[in-house]
């Protein structure tokens, strides 16, 4: 019997609407694990513990009483550091926020509130989500719970720790650049970063200007993340870019994956270096869809070169974040971060309409490759987890790479705003997890879960970290 730490939230939802688990039980069990657990791999920042009993609780009576506990059933529930949990301090993993408490939920947070989730922390992030590994001056580096000399990845590098490590079956994400998917590829879970606008960012006192970031979920299961994704999905007027519903339940819809799709595997992106143990492991995914009855054949093409749009956009948004404060806060931020944002202040409407052009040459060489192809497979990350302290690799095989070379399959996406989840390739040699990115064309993201969905059935990833 799988143990309770590593159960799927759709596994505890039938156990705790069937009554053979009571929300109290599974919260005692998750708030003990967390205290066990939370050490080594420095994971959960903040803990509500008082008030998720309180909540279970609560739960559990109107349960007993006959009234439904909602889709997520007192599912215990991690928030990624940069989003809000009412009377909890939203610190972005920055020294200048740590007395930040908030009054308000962000609107995700609200739905996955009412569907039942009970939330117990918030999981640690770089400052303000910036690198692709999860360390701050505030809180300190969290671990990967595969091997703790490694990162979990990042930004939503708790999130994902927390949900590899057993502490909790679903945990929030947020990514503009591969923040789901970095960490998801790293510690062996599910992400997805749907479709820009499918979940309504905010409310926040400046709207995003890039139309990068998106919010989603990691998990153990995809089955999690469609469940997820239905309480979470829809229109909000905090944030005007959001999507309607789409009528239908992504849940419901997992097992309708097409037959005889047409399917193509990028190994590079025609420009990344792959470590050769890693492309080996996701090789044999990509080819894992030849064998469920689709047709994969290799995409010989090239995305351009986006990665300095991608970088200024960034830039961008977290000045337009912080820039009221800059100059007060300047010496409490990290010197890199300080770097970028200064840089952010130089760009000007000619820049703009250079990240314009490249944005536009993006999206025309995906339209014509949706045209050809119903997905698009790709290495998640070309390494397996590096240094939980950092840096990022600057060579792969003895090859020097550039900056954004150690996460060149996820940032592309995030500026065209496809839908693109990760899901396990395998374990490296060294024991540590390598991931296959799966592409979709926009607002597909039931098909993007489809085809997760199909790979894990097919290859269930079963084996889950002792720690």
């Amino acid at each position: 019997m799988t143990s309770i730490y590593y159960k799927s939230a759709l596994e505890l939802v039938k156990l705790i609407r069937s009554k053979d688990l009571s929300p109290v039980e599974l919260m005692e069990e998750t708030l003990q694990r967390i205290e066990v657990v939370n050490p080594a791999l420095n994971v959960f920042v903040a803990m509500r513990a008082e008030q998720a009993m309180e909540e279970a609780n609560g739960l559990g009576e109107r349960i007993a009483s006959g009234i439904d506990p909602g889709p997520l059933a007192g599912i215990p529930l991690g928030v990624k550091d940069l989003e809000d949990v009412e009377g909890m301090v939203t610190s972005f993993g920055s020294i200048p926020y740590k007395d930040n408490v908030v009054h308000q939920d962000s609107v995700q947070v609200a739905r996955l509130r009412s569907a039942g989730a009970i939330i117990v922390g918030k999981t640690n992030t770089p400052e303000f989500g910036f690198t692709g590994f999860t360390k701050n001056r505030l809180y300190g580096v969290t671990r990967n719970p595969w091997n703790r000399e490694r990162t979990p990845g990042g930004s939503s590098g708790g999130a994902a720790a927390a949900i590899a490590a057993g502490m909790v079956p679903l945990a929030t994400g947020s990514d503009a650049g591969g923040s789901i998917r970095i960490p998801a590829s790293y510690s062996g879970c599910f992400g997805l970063k749907p479709t820009y606008g499918r979940i309504p960012l905010g409310p926040v006192a400046l709207l995003h200007m890039t139309r990068t970031w998106t919010l989603g979920p990691l998990t153990r299961s995809v089955g999690d993340a469609a469940l997820y994704l239905d309480c979470v999905a829809g229109y909000h007027p905090a944030d005007p870019g959001s999507l309607p519903s789409p009528g239908f339940s992504y849940l419901e819809a997992l097992k309708n994956f097409p037959k005889n799709l047409k399917i193509g595997f990028s190994p590079t992106l025609g420009y990344a270096r792959v470590q050769k143990e890693i492309m080996a492991l996701v090789e044999k995914a990509a080819n894992s869809f030849e064998e469920m009855g689709h047709h994969v054949e290799i995409w010989d093409g090239k995305l351009p070169e986006v990665s300095q749009a991608w970088s200024d956009l960034m830039n961008w948004e977290i000045y337009g974040q912080l820039h009221q404060d800059l100059e007060r806060i300047r010496p409490e931020l990290g010197r890199t971060l300080v770097k970028s944002l200064d840089s952010a202040r130089d760009l000007f409407i000619h820049d703009y309409l250079k990240i314009q052009a490249i944005r536009t040459d993006l999206n025309r060489v995906l339209w014509e490759y949706f045209e050809r192809f119903d997905l698009l497979l790709t290495p998640t990350m070309p390494t397996e987890a590096f240094r939980a302290e950092g840096p990022p690799p600057s060579e792969i095989d003895g090859h020097a790479i550039p900056l954004l070379g150690a996460v060149a399959f996820t940032y592309p996406f995030n500026l065209s705003g496809h839908p693109a989840a990760t899901v396990r390739a395998g374990l490296t040699e060294s024991g540590l997890p390598a991931g296959l990115q799966i592409i979709g064309p926009r607002y597909r993201d039931d098909l993007v879960l489809q085809a997760a969905y199909a790979y894990e059935q097919s290859y269930p990833w079963n084996e889950w970290p002792d720690v």
